[in-house]
């Protein structure tokens, strides 16, 4: 099968409607705001607003590690549940492999639970 084609045609086919796919939305909106937004500046509108009252002293906030630490055992333990579902899913028909990936799966769950736990970091301080 011979094409007239150049084997890189597709590809620079693609790019550019990758490119397109991205640049053509900014542009229509851009021109949407050029044509129906109204132009009203003033002192009130180009102030900053946050919840409609002026803000006082430094944005700067500092955290306690504790509470990063919370986050992130938080989404370990929620993504551990997507993993499962599929597992669930077709437990009847699994194999050894599959059945000896989840269990290997869950104790490395467990361990993470249980050192955690150990070290307190379950403990709201």
């Amino acid at each position: 099968m011979n094409t007239p084609y150049s084997p890189f045609f597709f590809l620079v086919v693609f790019l550019i409607v990758a490119i397109l796919f991205t640049v053509a939305p900014l542009f229509l909106a851009r021109l949407w705001v050029l044509k129906f937004s109204p132009k009203k500046p003033g002192a009130s509108k180009n102030a900053t607003y946050e919840c409609g009252l002026e803000s006082k002293g430094d944005a700067w906030i500092q955290f306690r590690p504790e509470y990063y630490i919370y986050g992130i055992i938080f989404l370990v333990f929620d993504v551990e549940t997507l993993f499962l579902l599929p597992f669930a899913a077709v437990f009847p028909e699994l194999s050894f492999g599959g059945f000896a990936a989840m269990i290997l799966f869950l104790l490395l769950l467990v361990e993470g639970l249980a050192w955690a736990w150990m070290t307190g970091l379950l403990r709201w301080k």
